[in-house]
């Protein structure tokens, strides 16, 4: 069997992932301000993929690296499917807006309008508008022998005009940049029609080249290579390094144009050209260009144009009694809390434990990871507040969590002002693990409280990513929490934990032994749920065990390299993913059967090479009988779903699961959550 045949491309997987996301937006049973958001996720995440992703394999070309990925495909081989791939979902996008989401949208009283189809008084009120707010800062630069082609920055959007002297008739090209600063979409009075900025400013470039006659406008969208190539080695200073980095990101290489399909042959040879780019980098697209700014449409107040609203619950452990104020300390000794995010509230349990932390005069310390959090983030204030009110805090700071850098700057900052004890890490690894640990004097001993979870301290993104994780007072789990934050503050060798699993140390080795125990077993079998399946050697390690007899069955969201039901191969392996209204990002794994018992791990690593020897990661054991049972019906859950549902074909094709019984994994467990607190 060829290397082709056992596993799927990684960028080509990635495109499919984008694809099922894609695939809501055009889903007529999707709300229509639903649908807009949908593009909005979809395009950011085309974005990073070519300023990361399409970014590489460029520079391999360039390099004249000719070793093929995992996949089997060469650089030059992946690059021209990527872009068959990226055309089509192109293609797919013009068609919803032009055929359905515009349409229904106008049909729901909500108007994209041209600057030719508005009226004279929305043009005069947008003339307004455009004197007073935009003009003062769009900038236009011309090209000709005195003004060389101008810096384009990553991810602007900009307008391409020819204008012409009217006293010698010489045409001249200039560039207008959109500001970033500035709305996408402009809202009428009224709030019915929506006109985008670069229409409007098109609309008035006889305002910007006084005097000249506009010969043609068009759109264009740049997009740079924006991965930073970090040797900390060399840095005597990691916040510093990476400050520098960030500058110089928005000078990486072009990788992408995209541009609306009436540009003018000249001006499209003049932007390839001054670009550097070849013409399979050029992508044509009826537009508008750069729809994250649909994110700023979303926020329309048109609530029947988008899903319910859901009230995230307090598990039933953390509720409050009447009258009286819940201790979290006093619950979590009571027994392990198990909570899944988003149903059960992020705020009223991890948040609630930092908080009350900070405020405690019975704790001692706390020490906790960020790889990704907000500026307004109330776990973040109340770390300054207990660092304030004297007690030991440490936060690991992930400066090199992408595109959260300059972020996560500001916050190392901010915590070291206030005496907040801060590491960024290790050289030569990522901190992507999420963990928390609160020291607390009960008076009978010094014990040691923990959150072990899958998803980041981020308040915002635990309302639409699903996560779990588990508030334990086991004292084996804290005193591994102990070791590994010495390991990550200090000169620590720690290689062997009690009950947690941590890479680059140990995760491999026992992921390996768990599977290698299953496939050992005439009744194995092993049920894994993550955001992406690429590492080869873990693939190899689940062929095997297929061979062996072993039952596998997969929930993969994103990236999967391993291909299912190959015969000879993976006959026993399903693949499935779950795309919907909220993201799947909890990492879960179970190995064993119920009459001899479950092994279940959760934690912040999926199996990618990556998250196994290149970031500190940590993955815990939920032993509890009751939580089992809740992972238990999770899984069950996710398994019988088949409205959001897409399953993984022996071809490396993903096919949308048939809705027979119409179950939907997201709102069957939103229903459970209400359930469990009543």
């Amino acid at each position: 069997m060829t290397r082709i045949s056992k596993f799927n491309d990684r960028e080509l997987s990635w495109l499919d992932f984008n694809s099922r996301v894609l695939s809501i937006a055009e889903d007529p049973e999707t709300p229509l301000l639903e649908r807009i958001k949908f593009l909005a996720i979809f395009t950011t995440n085309l974005d990073e993929f070519f300023e990361i992703r399409v970014a590489g394999i460029l520079e391999q070309v360039a390099a004249g690296i000719r070793r093929p990925a995992l996949g089997g495909m060469y650089p030059t081989a992946q690059l021209k499917a990527v872009r068959a791939r990226v055309t089509n979902l192109y293609q797919r996008v013009d068609k919803a807006l032009r055929d359905e989401i515009v349409p229904g949208l106008a049909a729901a009283g909500v108007f994209f309008r041209s600057w030719d189809e508005l009226s004279e008084s929305d043009q005069a009120y947008l003339t307004v508008q455009f004197h007073s707010r935009v003009f003062p800062v769009v900038t236009p630069l011309s090209v000709d022998p005195g003004h060389p082609f101008p810096y384009l920055s990553n991810m602007s959007l900009n307008l391409a005009v020819t204008v012409r002297d009217p006293s010698t008739s010489v045409a001249r090209f200039a560039r207008v940049k959109v500001p970033p600063i500035l709305p996408r979409f402009l809202v009428l009075p009224g709030g019915d029609q929506i006109v985008s900025l670069e229409n409007v400013i098109a609309a008035h470039l006889d305002a910007l080249f006084p005097g000249m006659e506009i010969v043609s406008h068009v759109a264009f969208r740049v997009t740079r290579n924006a991965d930073l190539e970090i040797e900390e080695e060399e840095a005597d200073d990691l916040l510093e390094f990476i400050e520098s980095e960030l500058s110089r990101r928005r000078f990486g290489r072009v990788v992408r144009l995209e541009v609306e399909p009436n540009i003018t042959e000249d001006a499209l040879s003049l932007l390839v050209r001054e670009l550097n780019i070849g013409p399979d980098q050029v992508y044509m697209t009826e537009g508008p260009l750069d729809m994250t700014g649909f994110w700023g449409l979303y926020e329309l107040d048109r609530p029947d144009l988008k899903w319910g609203s859901y009230v995230w619950v307090t598990p039933r452990q953390l509720a409050s009694k009447p009258g009286e104020r819940m201790n979290i300390f006093d619950r979590i000794r009571e027994g392990d809390i198990f909570v899944q995010h988003p149903y059960d509230s992020f705020a009223a349990s991890v948040e609630e434990l930092v908080t009350q932390a900070a405020s405690d005069p019975k704790v001692l310390a706390i020490k906790q990871t960020l790889y990704r959090t907000t500026a307004d983030s109330p776990s973040m204030h109340s770390l300054i507040a207990a660092a304030e009110a004297g007690k030991q805090v440490v936060a690991l700071v992930e400066l090199k969590a992408r595109f959260d850098e300059q972020a996560n700057i500001e916050w190392a900052r901010r915590l070291e002002e206030s005496s907040v004890h801060v590491v960024y890490g290790l050289v030569g690894l990522k901190t992507h693990t999420k963990t928390t640990l609160v020291v607390r004097d009960d008076g009978d001993e010094i014990r040691r409280y923990s959150h072990v979870g899958t998803g980041n301290y981020h308040n915002k993104t635990a309302r639409i990513y699903e996560d779990v994780g588990l508030l334990t007072a086991d004292p084996d789990i804290g005193a591994d929490l102990s070791d590994l934050f010495n390991y990550l503050t200090g000169y620590s060798k720690q290689v062997e934990y009690r009950k947690l699993l941590v890479s680059p140390m140990t995760l491999r080795k026992r992921m390996v032994k768990l599977i290698r125990r299953e496939a050992k077993r005439d009744d194995g079998h092993i049920v894994m749920k993550m955001n992406s399946l690429v590492d080869g050697g873990m693939i190899r390690e689940l062929y095997r065990a297929s061979q062996a007899g072993t039952r596998v069955d997969l929930i993969v969201r994103g990236i999967c390299c391993l291909r299912p039901g190959v015969e000879g191969l993976s006959e026993n392996i399903t693949v499935r993913s779950l795309v919907g209204k909220y993201l799947e990002h909890s990492r879960i794994y179970r190995f064993g059967t119920k009459d001899r018992g479950y092994e279940y791990l959760i934690g912040s690593a999926d199996l990618m090479p990556r998250n196994l020897d290149r970031r500190v990661e940590v993955v815990g054991p939920v032993t509890d009988p009751s939580h089992q049972d809740r992972l238990d019906e999770v899984f069950e859950i996710l398994f019988a779903d088949d409205e959001l549902a897409w399953e993984l074909q022996s071809d490396g094709m993903w096919r949308k699961i048939e809705t027979v019984q119409g179950l939907n994994a997201h709102k069957r467990l939103q229903s459970l959550a209400i359930e469990r607190t009543r």
